[in-house]
C-alpha cells in the first residue's frame, strides 16, 4: 500500500512513521526542503520520490503549515492534471472551511476526490493511539486505508468544510487558552504582579495552571506555525463576529513569541522562570 505524505515536519513525519510501522509504503516530495527536513523524513521511513509518483499513489495527505496549504494543493493538482491522475487528496491542515473550499476548487472535477481532514492531538507516539484524524466528505471511504495502517480515523457527517470547522473550533479553544495565559502572564511580569498571579492560579485554578506550565513551553517552537492558524480561525468566525478580533490578536501574540525565539528567547525565559523553570 503506497500512501503519499506531503510535509515532513513533526506531525507529518510522525504520521508517516505510524503508517510505515503498520505496513504501508510512504512516499514524499522533498525538493527544496532543508537538510534537517530530509533527514527527519528518512528517519521516519519516508521515501523521497518525484511528483509523478506522488500523483499515482493510493492516497495523498497534505500535512503542512496552514499558510502553505493552498500552494501545496496547486502544485499537486497541476501534476495530477498533467498525469490524468484521480488519486484522492486529503488536506489535513489547520485551515478554515473557506480555505478548504478553495483547496477543493483548485482540484475541481478534473482530478481525484478531495477529502477534508483535520488532526487533533500531538504527533503519534509509541504506545499511544492518538492523534485523531477527523474526515468529512469521504463518501467512498477512502480514509479506511489509513485506519487499516494504524491511524485513528473518525469520519464525521457533513461535506467538505465540516472537519476543518471542527479543527478551527477545537484549536480556538485549546491554543486560544495557551495564548491567553501567555499574554496575561507576560502582562503580570511587566507589572510586578507575576508571583501573586502564579500563586493565585495554583490555588484557585490548578488545572489551568498545569496547562500553562506544560503548554506554554511546548508552544515556543510552534508559534510561527500558529500565526496563520489563528488568522484562519479569525476568518472562520467572520468579520461580523466580534470574537474574530480575539484571534487576530492571538496571531499577533504568536508572531511576537516566534520572533522572541529567533532573538534569543527573553520572553520565553521570563515565562519559564515564573513557571518553575519548565
Amino acid at each position: 500500500m503506497e500512501i503519499a505524505v506531503i510535509g515532513a515536519g513533526a506531525m507529518g513525519s510522525a504520521v508517516a512513521r505510524r503508517l510505515v510501522e503498520n505496513g504501508a509504503r510512504v512516499i514524499t516530495y522533498l525538493e527544496g526542503r532543508s537538510a534537517s527536513t530530509i533527514e527527519r523524513a528518512k528517519a521516519a521511513g519516508m521515501e523521497p520520490v518525484g511528483l509523478d509518483d506522488i500523483a499515482s499513489s493510493r492516497l495523498i495527505l497534505s500535512i503542512v503549515p496552514p499558510a502553505e496549504a493552498v500552494a501545496v494543493a496547486r502544485q499537486i493538482a497541476a501534476e495530477m492534471r498533467e498525469r490524468g491522475s484521480k488519486t484522492p487528496f486529503m488536506d489535513c491542515n489547520a485551515i478554515s472551511p473557506k480555505t478548504m473550499a478553495e483547496v477543493a476548487t483548485i482540484f475541481g472535477s478534473g482530478c481525484g476526490v478531495v477529502l477534508d481532514g483535520s488532526i487533533i492531538g500531538g504527533p503519534p507516539k509509541p504506545g499511544h493511539n492518538g492523534p485523531k484524524l477527523y474526515v468529512s466528505g469521504d463518501v467512498a471511504s477512502d480514509s479506511a486505508v489509513l485506519a487499516d495502517h494504524g491511524l485513528q480515523v473518525r469520519r464525521i457527517a457533513g461535506a467538505i468544510g465540516a472537519a476543518s470547522a471542527l479543527k478551527m473550533c477545537y484549536a480556538g479553544i485549546n491554543k486560544g487558552v495557551t495564548g491567553l495565559g501567555t499574554a496575561m502572564l507576560l502582562a503580570a511580569i511587566r507589572s510586578g504582579a507575576d508571583v501573586a498571579l502564579k500563586r493565585e492560579l495554583q490555588e484557585s485554578l490548578p488545572d489551568l495552571d498545569a496547562k500553562f506550565v506544560h503548554g506554554i513551553p511546548d508552544m515556543y517552537p510552534k508559534a510561527y506555525r500558529w500565526v496563520a492558524e489563528m488568522e484562519e480561525i479569525s476568518e472562520f468566525l467572520g468579520d461580523d463576529d466580534p470574537a474574530a478580533l480575539i484571534f487576530k490578536g492571538m496571531a499577533g501574540l504568536y508572531l511576537k513569541m516566534a520572533r522572541d525565539r529567533e532573538e534569543g528567547g527573553l520572553l520565553a525565559g521570563q515565562l519559564d522562570q515564573l513557571n518553575g523553570g519548565a
